[in-house]
């Protein structure tokens, strides 16, 4: 079998990650099964492009490109599937590290030729150094991590997540790229749900692909101290629920929720009456987790039940395009 050739995309948007930006590029060419090349994806600015421009201007394997769509992390995701030349594109969060063998544990996965993404593990790096005793593990995708009730091993899923996540060129072929309108957009309200939309669309196209999380493929995810403080959780929960309406009028509700389900019916309880337990035997925290995973359920879902209104009255506000290769000499 042909060995298959990786790309990583990196998408940046702002000079204030600039360290975290290097040191992202830095874990990628550090890896033990090499990657083809990393492209730099800038989101329309330009002095973030020029400075990456003179970064990296005798750094092989090393491309700086900006946004040729609109602003936001979709239209970045599908400029770097566009200009990249590898069988499988990588993407990596700028504000991550990959361990040395995270494109070697995605690549085991295609060994399988109806595999079409693999993801891994993220965890989280506290800006404060440790986890704050209230922020219960079952939100950490708050915080763009894995959280807990996922499963452990290589386990096939519904949807890979994007910030540690690879993709088949080809399953962009079948089903097109990133919904624009739908993710993150600078320092916007923090929308998600990119990924879990291209995934319930990708196996709509290919009803045989397989789609598998690797908790192997670990990368380290920087968390500001910005997004430690209970007002940063409960504006990402409620824009969760806004997200995931989007994605449910998109592909419906039956397969826009398959997961949420069982999230909410049996992972979130446990996590509550483990935080209640924890209160009862005066273990820091529990009574703070238990009562944030409860206010997280009802903000997210006050945002699904908004998002479902507006979504209804002005129809679904994002838009799939075909990701077409640029054309031109390999790296």
């Amino acid at each position: 079998m042909r060995t298959l050739d990786i790309s990583v995309v990196v998408c940046v948007y702002t000079e204030d990650r600039w360290e975290d930006i290097l040191a992202a590029v830095d874990s990628v060419r550090a890896q033990s099964r090499p990657a083809l090349e990393t492209l730099l994806v800038v989101d329309h600015n330009q002095a973030l492009l020029d400075r990456l421009s003179k970064e990296y201007k005798e750094t092989e394997g090393v491309r700086v490109l900006a946004n040729a769509g609109p602003r936001g992390l979709s239209a970045g995701r599908n400029t770097g599937i566009a200009a990249s030349y590898g069988d499988v594109i990588a993407f990596l969060d700028d504000d991550a590290v990959a361990e040395r063998d995270w494109l070697l544990h995605f690549a085991e996965g295609y060994e399988d030729p109806l595999v079409m993404a693999v993801g891994g593990r993220t965890m989280p790096i506290w800006a404060s150094g440790r986890r704050p005793a209230w922020f219960p593990e079952e939100f950490d995708w708050v915080v763009g991590c894995t959280y807990k009730g996922l499963p452990p091993g290589r386990v096939q899923v519904r949807n890979v997540l994007g910030g540690n996540a690879s993709f088949r060129r080809s399953a962009f072929d079948a089903a097109g790229g990133f919904a624009t309108g739908i993710g993150r957009d600078g320092d916007k309200r923090p929308l998600g749900c990119e990924e879990t939309e291209l995934c319930i669309r990708l196996t709509r196209a290919r009803p045989d692909a397989v789609l598998l999380i690797d908790d192997r493929a670990v990368i380290h995810h920087r968390v500001p101290e910005a997004r430690e403080h209970f007002a940063y959780f409960r504006t990402r929960t409620y824009a969760e629920g806004l997200s995931k309406a989007l994605v449910a009028r998109s592909v419906g509700a039956d397969k826009g929720l398959e997961s949420e389900r069982r999230y909410t019916t049996r992972v979130l309880p446990a996590g509550v009456a483990r935080g209640l337990r924890d209160a009862l035997l005066a273990r820091p925290g529990g009574a703070g987790r238990a009562a944030a995973i409860v206010t997280g359920v009802v903000t997210a879902a006050g945002g699904y039940v908004l998002g479902s209104v507006r979504a209804r009255r002005s129809g679904a506000d994002f838009s799939v395009v075909s990701v077409v290769r640029i054309e031109g000499a390999k790296p």
